[in-house]
């Protein structure tokens, strides 16, 4: 019947809109989805904290896509506006933000993907997220999944990949003219970091990890890091012996920067650059960074989402270039554990690994 259809449009010559095609493409899709979804602000030993529940498929916008979701993965965001707190959730919501699948439909201004693209893609926090069967998302967010990586593998990279691109070369500003100057990346075996140390490679920076048991120094060694120091000791005397009395030329902190503020002002080189990842769970002393001229900055992806920024293709262009880094083994997956299926139960089985801090690289859900 679609074949029907698409000869007598060719032939007739009639014009049709977007909007006016793919609907006919697409009749077979379902009115409902499965999904998990939260409803209260509980902690993850509830088993009301993340709950299965049948919704709508979402209604597409002009510039959006709707993914059939074919995997999923799990970041720490999601565990943060799950988490308790002093107020009631307004509305049902459902997080993730972070997955890869196929394209099932497309709005009607929307010209990069088309139905059947497999694709990767981040999300919007505003707005409900991939930990359903179908999602919505407009195209920006939305890049072309890598060819050599499966549904799974590609999972596992775009939010956090996006994250250290930005955090790397938009807001540090680094480039290959930084060859063999030295990164601290601390807390190197999360999903960031892991991403950060390859980007970082990729322009010829000396990398330094850091970790604290072995098998997430022996992950961070695997993603390149140069040298990898243990976070629990001292990590101003593990540099000297290393050659690194003097500190380092950049710093990345993906952990809360407070315990470490007084150590970063002592290891940064004078005119370094400290990027902040993770927010900060107290107060610092910022006085501390004008003796050194020290540039603080720090990277929250999304930002140009959320406050539609002049340049907030550059989401997707950076997705793209993600995926052709993959494509040509300039960068490698940084999963490391897949649950199936995709479902509420396995859901707060990822939370509690991540609350726990047990996670080494991205942990993945697969299939529903």
């Amino acid at each position: 019947m679609f074949i029907n259809f698409v000869l007598i449009v060719a032939l007739s010559g009639i014009q049709l809109s977007t909007a006016e095609f793919y609907p006919v493409m697409t009749k077979r899709l379902p009115r409902t989805m499965k999904a998990v979804v939260l409803q209260k602000y509980l902690p993850i030993s509830d088993p009301s904290s993340l709950i299965d529940m049948e919704v709508n498929v979402p209604e597409l916008e002009d510039s959006q896509v709707l993914i059939e979701v074919r995997a999923i993965s799990v970041n720490p965001i999601d565990t943060k506006i799950r988490a308790p707190k002093g107020e009631a959730l307004n509305a049902t919501r459902i997080l993730g933000w972070d997955g890869s699948g196929v394209v099932a439909l497309k709005g009607s201004h929307a010209r990069t993907f088309n139905v059947g693209d497999e694709v990767f893609f981040t999300g919007d926090l505003r707005k409900n997220g991939s930990n359903a069967e179908y999602v919505a998302i407009d195209e920006i967010m939305v890049g072309a999944k890598p060819k050599n990586l499966n549904f799974e593998e590609a999972a596992a990279m775009p939010l956090t990949s996006v994250t250290a691109y930005e955090a790397l070369f938009d807001r540090m500003l680094l480039s290959a003219k930084d060859k063999g100057k030295s990164l601290l990346i601390i807390n190197s075996a999360g999903g960031v970091g892991a991403a950060s140390i390859q980007l970082a490679k990729n322009v010829g920076l000396y990398v330094i990890g850091t970790a604290s048991r072995p098998e997430s120094e022996a992950f961070s060694r695997r993603m390149g890091a140069d040298l990898v120091l243990n976070h629990k000791e001292d990590l101003y005397a593990q540099l000297k012996v290393s050659g690194f009395s003097k500190g380092v030329d950049y710093i990345m902190v993906n952990f809360d920067p407070y315990p470490y503020w007084d150590l970063l002002m002592k290891i940064i080189k004078p005119q370094g650059t400290i990027c902040l990842v993770v927010d900060c769970s107290r107060p610092v002393d910022i006085r501390l960074l004008k003796d050194k001229s020290v540039t603080l900055v720090s990277e929250m992806m999304g930002t140009r989402i959320r406050y539609d920024t002049e340049d907030k293709d550059r989401h997707h262009e950076i997705l793209q270039e993600i995926s052709k880094l993959l494509e040509y083994k300039k960068m490698k997956t940084t999963l490391t554990k897949v649950i199936a299926p995709i479902n509420a139960a396995n859901l707060r089985d990822a939370h509690r690994l991540i609350e726990e801090r047990r996670m080494i690289g991205k942990l993945v859900l697969s299939g529903f």
